[in-house]
């Protein structure tokens, strides 16, 4: 199966964290399941590392490329159609990032990683 990990997902399985739920672990772990980040997670780690709300030990480009190879995961651009897809959702979420993270999971047919419990509201499956 396809999974899109949400951006502290991302960042948590990185780091060991034991927020990770088990079940988005052991969902992360299973070799024939193929986790996503998304482009719009990229630009979100770059942003808040250039304003000190995230703090890595390398510059971002090198982080994600580094675990991406590490972990087996594929970056998944942001197309166009997800975009658009954005203009069509309610304003459940408020956060552009998380909005087209959804965007992407609806689109893309792809459950979501994440313990943010108000993706619920879109109807996407979420994995915690």
């Amino acid at each position: 199966m396809r999974f899109l990990l949400d951006t502290h997902t991302f960042l948590w399985w990185v780091d060991g964290s034991p927020a990770l739920s088990d079940e988005a672990s052991k969902v992360i772990r299973n070799p024939r399941n193929d986790c996503f980040l998304s482009m719009a997670s990229c630009w979100e780690m770059a942003i808040k590392s250039s304003i000190g709300k995230l703090t890595l030990v390398m510059s971002v480009e090198r982080f994600v490329a580094e675990q991406i190879a590490e972990d087996g995961f594929v970056l998944l651009p942001i197309e166009f159609r997800h975009v658009c897809k954005v203009e069509s959702l309610p304003f459940y979420h408020r956060d552009p990032f998380d909005r087209l993270l959804v965007a992407q999971s609806i689109t893309e047919k792809m459950a979501i990683i994440s313990a943010d419990t108000t993706l619920d509201q879109y109807g996407v499956r979420r994995i915690w």
